[in-house]
């Protein structure tokens, strides 16, 4: 597993986990999925996290062209 702050990346072991998080540094798995956040962020992660896909899909929403109702008659002239 690793600690990441920043541009600092350590391999730790589990024994060395939690004075690391206390340090503010995130423990990632060796598939780079996060463990542990560290200590001091000002919004958690998972809610961070979250915003950003609501974003995403709320982006991809607005990008695609408005659809048309099948069943609106034509406006007269």
């Amino acid at each position: 597993m690793k600690a990441i702050k920043g541009n600092r990346v350590y391999t730790i072991d589990e024994t060395q986990q939690a004075g690391y998080v206390s340090r503010g540094f995130d423990i990632v798995n060796d598939d780079g999925t996060v463990i542990q956040n560290g200590r001091g962020k000002t919004v958690p992660y998972d809610q961070y996290a979250a915003v950003v896909a609501e974003r995403d899909a709320l982006e991809a929403q607005v990008k695609k062209p408005p659809k048309k109702p099948k069943d609106e008659p034509e406006a007269d002239k």
